[in-house]
């Protein structure tokens, strides 16, 4: 592994805080790292009280920061909060880092959806649209890329915070799912799996990994999972879209690109799109992906 440091993204949020985690993975090994902030806030401050990590306040959609941030890095992660300049940050660091031309290594995270979606399709979120289009420019811009498509997160708000108010209020998981199937993935696995590759001394570029949970069920029996993890007996309301929309949905009080996105995955479930696992975790990690009980763990208000 070089000395030079690697670039980590998207490390001041975004569901699960799968950039946060990615460098705390590569820290815990010794690895100097340089984090890209966009606010220099209370989270930027506690990273540069970490030995190793270096801060660059910056924008992934202005060249001139993403070139200073990629500066002497072999190795860079990019990452983003879901978001309607996503395409556009993917395309200022492909431009970026073929201008550079230093690079042997950007692991890109992506969406499972794209493995669905060609140039026609017209039913996902624009986001996922975005999706798609990134990880084309990213290929062709010559830069040696590996992508990672983790399909829906245990800690998207369908499950931490629509599913999780509804096992709060009434012991049910409220949503418009029907009897399809979904194998929801960890973000701390796909986190471990990034820095994995992030710290292979032999990348392969090129790849594409698609992680996911380890089988794909109905949502009665995650229902039957959260019942065993709580002790108490959680059940499955399958509610209709559009009552679900409004009822549901809009309390969440999310802005619109993220609303039409988390819309979107919820009716694509109910057409039973996310009905896919894959072995990409296990073997990455050597272990098995993590179930929903890491997710209860780490969810304070399903502790009392």
């Amino acid at each position: 592994m070089n000395v030079q440091p690697v670039l980590v993204t998207g490390v001041g949020g975004g569901v699960g805080g799968v950039g946060r985690a990615v460098l705390e993975r590569l820290h815990a090994k010794g690895v100097p790292v340089r984090a890209l902030v966009h606010h220099d806030d209370g989270r930027a401050s506690a990273l540069r009280a970490m030995s190793g990590v270096e801060v660059v306040v910056g924008d992934l959609t202005r060249g001139a920061d993403v070139v200073e941030a990629l500066a002497d890095c072999r190795r860079a992660y990019f990452g983003m909060s879901v978001s309607p300049v996503y395409l556009e940050a993917a395309t200022t660091v492909a431009a970026a880092a073929r201008a550079g031309g230093r690079l042997e290594l950007l692991v890109s995270i992506s969406q499972m959806t794209v493995s669905q979606m060609d140039l026609t399709s017209d039913t996902e979120s624009h986001q996922q649209r975005l999706h798609w289009l990134a990880e084309h420019v990213l290929d062709w811009s010559g830069v040696p890329v590996v992508h990672v498509r983790p399909t829906v997160f245990m800690e998207n708000p369908l499950f931490a915070r629509v599913a999780v108010a509804s096992i709060l209020r009434d012991s049910t998981i409220r949503l418009p799912f029907g009897s399809a199937r979904t194998s929801p993935v960890a973000a701390a696995d796909v986190a471990e799996a990034i820095a994995s590759l992030l710290l292979d001394p032999a990348p392969t570029s090129g790849r594409v990994y698609e992680l996911t949970g380890a089988r794909s069920r109905d949502m009665a029996t995650i229902a039957a999972e959260f019942s065993t993890a709580l002790g108490r007996a959680v059940t499955y309301v399958d509610v209709p879209y559009e009552e679900w929309l409004e009822h549901d949905l809009k309390t969440q009080d999310l802005p619109p690109h993220v609303f039409e996105h988390i819309a979107t995955m919820a009716r694509l479930h109910g057409e039973n799109r996310y009905d896919r696992a894959t072995n990409d975790v296990a073997e990455l990690l050597g272990r098995p992906p993590l179930g929903f009980d890491s997710l209860i763990r780490n969810t304070p208000a399903l502790q009392s």
